[in-house]
């Protein structure tokens, strides 16, 4: 009975597969066999498996176009968007066909949804803003800052640091979306870096006006945040992960900076998926560390104070800062430019800009010099016309001087990185131009260098040379690098030595001064191109400063419309009730070239500026410093006793007089004049300090 039916039930099912393998033997023309099977099941899982490649092969396509997200006027003509802000644009414009029709001028048109009231700052422009990047704009574009996607933008802080609280900004959002919440951080670079802060931080919205693709164009005002507390410089603020309502896009108004008020704006602006993009509207809120400052250094009981131009303290140096050189470089711009003799983050000094914003001062370090090879102790620079800085400074090679292991010098040029830097804390980039080597190459470079319209740099060196007393150099882009040429040597005797000053003249001619040679006190020397080489030309001779008499050390400071302008020492026996004291006073001129020969004339002399006014008992010296034209052709000067500012004028012998005094800083040193007339300059240590910017 058991085996009947195993028979039965084995038949049936045999019976079945020949059914079956009767019809697949029809349909496929072929005999299945254990092998063909195996075979077709091999063939169908490579089909599915190569059909699996193929979906993610062609889905990559599709994420990478997805990457990058629509801005608002994209998302405008987007299906899923474009009904929702047709009704609003359609509401729009029947508002502003109905205002048309009353006649009504907009400027009192009060609907507060009125998109012409959008010349508005991203927030209140007051002692709470620390940088506004210019009004919202609401009608060009705007950028995503949610769904995965960051936006950034830079900002800068004011000189000596600033507290961050809080921030506003333009945002494009649909009808009746609300943004509630966005993460900020604030970096040394775009999306990174260092991360100064991050956070998820309340918003509220408020003022919101229709534009004119239907979005609602809104000023989004943070709840207060940090504070974070930042040095002065500049850095990134980045907006993403922002959380609406109704969880649609939320966009970041475009305004490319237009109208903005605060140094360094507009913003250099950046999007992750895209990269750079015209930067948006914002204000960042806090207040800054310091404001101009004033210090005991400032006399307030001058009565000259109020003649005087509007001055204060721009910049304190600290000791990690250092201490800054005689001289500053001005742009047309009115940014400063300077170098500290030490500290910086290697010690041997740094490159700085000072930009002013407001009423404040925004110090930001370039560079920071690295000594040995890359120089050190620099003098001070110049902006050539391509805004880079040209400077010499001590370092090279070391095997000058007498004993063979003396710095020779170097010349440098400090620009942005080639590629463009968002961000100024990632600093300038040094190019030494030249090392030099000693004699019969010059060494000991002096500066301030002078650069031509062809891109020329020319120089003095101290010493070197074919006799040992000073050169003046030209470097000239050649290739990839550059190359130097000696275009004069000193000798010491009646051409000069030992340089102190070069100028460069309209007329293509070199001017400068020497302290030796000469008589004995150094000359005043014109360098005219002749063939192949240089002429030199001595066009005044000094005595010597010896005890009680004689005339020394000249210097040139100023070109100004072809004349030159510059000063000299003197050595005088000043006698007041039977007493005599030897006294060093100083003497400003200006000579112009060829009109109608080498004409000098006298503009001031400290013993009338001082000493007939306030008298000059006991042994002492007042000389000037500095010296400078203004664009009107005012000529000012500094003194280095009693750290006055005094004003010159060729028209009479008696000048106006001392205008401004400093009464405990360690001495004047250099005035420049602005493009604006305002003077600037710098001298060594007040108080406790290491250096100040007046």
């Amino acid at each position: 009975m058991s085996g009947g039916l195993v028979t039965r039930s084995y038949r049936q099912e045999d019976t079945a597969m020949l059914s079956k393998r009767h019809f697949h033997d029809h349909l496929f023309g072929t005999r299945w066999t254990p092998a063909t099977v195996a075979l077709t099941f091999l063939l169908t899982l490579l089909f599915l498996i190569f059909l699996v490649l193929l979906l993610n092969v062609t889905a990559v396509p599709a994420q990478a176009q997805n990457s990058v997200p629509p801005t608002a006027r994209q998302a405008a003509t987007m299906p899923q968007y474009a009904s929702r802000l047709a009704h609003t644009a359609q509401l729009r414009s029947q508002q502003n066909a109905s205002r048309a029709y009353s006649n009504q001028p907009r400027a009192s048109y009060k609907n507060p949804r009125d998109p012409h009231a959008l010349g508005r700052r991203g927030g209140p422009l007051d002692n709470n803003d620390l940088y506004e990047n210019g009004p919202i704009n609401g009608t060009t574009d705007a950028w995503t800052i949610n769904d995965g996607f960051v936006v950034s933008n830079t900002f800068t802080i004011p000189s000596s640091g600033g507290t961050v609280n809080g921030m506003t900004f333009g945002a494009w959002a649909f009808v009746g979306d609300v943004l509630q919440t966005v993460e900020i951080s604030i970096t040394s670079s775009e999306f990174g870096g260092t991360t100064y802060f991050d956070q998820v931080v309340n918003f509220t919205q408020s003022g919101c006006s229709t534009n004119q693709f239907g979005f609602n164009i809104c000023t989004e005002t943070s709840a207060n945040f940090g504070p974070v507390n930042i040095a002065a410089g500049t850095y990134w603020v980045n907006l993403a992960n922002a959380v609406v309502n109704t969880g649609d896009p939320i966009y970041w108004d475009e305004n490319s900076g237009v109208g903005c008020q605060s140094s360094g704006c507009p913003s250099e602006a950046s999007e992750n998926s895209v990269g750079t993009i015209p930067s948006e509207a914002f204000t960042i809120l806090g207040e800054s560390t310091t404001t101009t400052t004033t210090t005991t250094c400032y006399d307030q009981s001058s009565q000259y104070q109020r003649e005087g131009p509007d001055s204060g303290f721009l910049h304190t140096f600290t000791s990690d800062e250092g201490t800054p050189a005689a001289g500053l470089a001005i742009d047309q711009h009115e940014n400063l430019f300077g170098v500290t003799v030490s500290g910086g983050t290697n010690g041997d000094g740094l490159a700085y800009k000072l930009s002013q914003i407001g009423q404040d001062w925004v110090f930001t370090p370039l560079y920071n010099f690295l000594g040995g090879l890359g120089g050190q102790n620099s003098s001070p620079v110049i902006v050539a016309p391509d805004e880079t800085l040209y400077g010499a400074a001590d370092g090279g090679l070391q095997t000058c001087g007498s004993s063979g292991n003396q710095y020779c010098g170097i010349v440098y040029r400090l620009r942005p990185p080639p590629v463009a830097c968002q961000n100024a804390l990632c600093g300038w980039g040094e190019e030494v131009l030249h090392q030099f080597t000693g004699d019969p190459d010059g060494w000991a470079p002096n500066g301030p260098l002078t650069v031509d319209p062809s891109g020329n740099v020319f120089g003095a060196t101290q010493y070197g040379g074919a006799y040992g007393l000073g050169t003046v150099f030209e470097l000239t882009p050649s290739g990839d690098g550059w190359s130097e040429k000696i275009i004069y040597s000193f000798t010491g005797r009646s051409d000069g030595g030992v340089p102190n000053s070069l100028l460069s003249g309209p007329n293509g001619n070199l001017y400068g001064t020497t302290e030796g040679g000469g008589g004995g006190g150094g000359v005043i020397f014109q360098l005219a191109p002749a063939g192949s080489g240089w002429t030199e030309t001595v066009l005044s001779s000094f005595s010597g400063c010896y005890p009680g008499s004689g005339e020394c050390n000249p210097v040139l400071i100023q070109e100004h419309f072809g004349s030159f302008y510059g000063f000299y020492q003197y050595n005088a026996q000043l006698c007041d009730f039977g007493q005599c004291f030897d006294w060093t006073l100083g003497r400003a001129f200006v000579f112009t070239p060829g009109v109608p020969f080498e004409h000098f004339t006298d503009l001031g002399d400290t013993y009338y500026l001082y000493c007939i006014s306030f008298g000059c008992e006991e042994p002492g010296s007042a000389i000037f410093h500095g010296i400078t034209v203004t664009p009107a052709g005012q000529v000012y000067a500094t003194s280095g006793y009693d750290q006055w500012i005094f004003v010159l004028g060729a028209l009479s012998p008696l000048p106006s007089g001392p205008i401004f005094n400093f009464s405990h800083g360690d001495f004047w040193r250099d005035v420049e004049a602005g493009p604006s007339g305002s003077l600037y300059g710098t001298f060594g240590a007040c108080g406790g300090d290491a250096g100040v910017i007046w």
